[in-house]
């Protein structure tokens, strides 16, 4: 059957609902015949590929994917909690690298979810409608061998994400030797990324950021990775994986995960701010 032309792939693959906190809407990617770009209000959320999962398009989705392959011995099954849904592109991952993985994921939009479901269906994942942190703290102590945070109302991490305390609850429920890794969008002076390296700090013994060098040094806004835990993490390992990617990262160690946060405060409950507003049009559709 000949491939459709890219005109009259975009043309046919777009989909709007509305959903509990806004619109969403699935539009197909010109390049591969079942991959989908979720938005909500506007915002890149999500992007999949229905047919081979461990395709990961969003950079900072893919550095994420570097963590979950190195946190345990290739295929091994890890417990995973995914605080934020979109369209589970993460999860979908860990269950084609890691089958028979227990996977959790924590959506707040129900419809969302609900849409997710119907339009891009999983299978054997355990999927929860709730808020983050609420879900959070009604899980057993050492349930979880890797957390991964992804949480954003619009283009913005909720504050009650980004303090002290949900970090500490974070930890509790990591098993021995789990990981905790977070999604923190920002840029400029990177006020608010020190500020949430100095919050991992105050719980994880052991500390790891990810970005590239462009967003490290001020120049653009984007996804930096903030990586925590209470045993050592393969840095060398994680360094190597994003050398070769198609957007290269820079990784910092403990050391350089100290000096990047400085004097930054960490925020707790009563002094916590979401994260900054991204530039106009950023996380925006993707480009035809």
């Amino acid at each position: 059957m000949p491939r459709p032309e890219r005109s009259e792939r975009i043309a046919r693959a777009s989909f709007r609902a509305e959903i509990d906190n806004g619109s969403a809407e699935l539009l197909g990617d010109p390049d591969r015949l079942r991959g989908w770009t979720l938005l909500v209000d506007g915002t890149a959320q999500s992007h999949v590929d229905l047919d081979d999962p461990t395709h990961l398009e969003f950079e900072y989705i893919r550095r994420l994917g570097h963590v979950i392959d190195l946190v345990a011995a290739p295929t091994a099954p890890l417990r995973v909690l995914h605080l934020g849904g979109g369209a589970w592109t993460l999860a979908r991952y860990v269950a084609a690298t890691r089958p028979g993985s227990p996977q959790r994921v924590v959506e707040i939009d129900g419809a969302l979810a609900q849409l997710v479901a119907d339009r891009l269906p999983a299978d054997d994942l355990d999927v929860v409608v709730a808020d983050a942190r609420a879900a959070l703290s009604r899980l057993p102590a050492g349930s979880t061998d890797l957390l991964l945070l992804d949480v954003f109302a619009g283009a913005r991490t909720p504050s009650h994400l980004t303090t002290v305390e949900f970090l500490a609850d974070a930890a509790r429920v990591l098993a021995p030797g789990g990981v905790y890794a977070a999604n923190v969008a920002d840029g400029g002076a990177l006020t608010f990324a020190k500020a949430q390296v100095a919050a991992v700090a105050t719980v994880f013994a052991e500390l790891a950021v990810v970005a590239s060098p462009e967003i490290l040094a001020g120049r653009r806004f984007g996804n930096l990775v903030v990586v925590g835990s209470q045993r050592e993490l393969p840095v060398a390992a994680l360094a190597r994986r994003t050398a070769g990617d198609p957007f290269r990262a820079t990784v910092l160690d403990g050391v350089e995960t100290a000096e990047f946060a400085g004097a930054a405060v960490a925020p707790s409950d009563r002094t916590a701010t979401p994260s900054p507003l991204p530039p106009p049009g950023f996380f925006g559709r993707p480009e035809a």
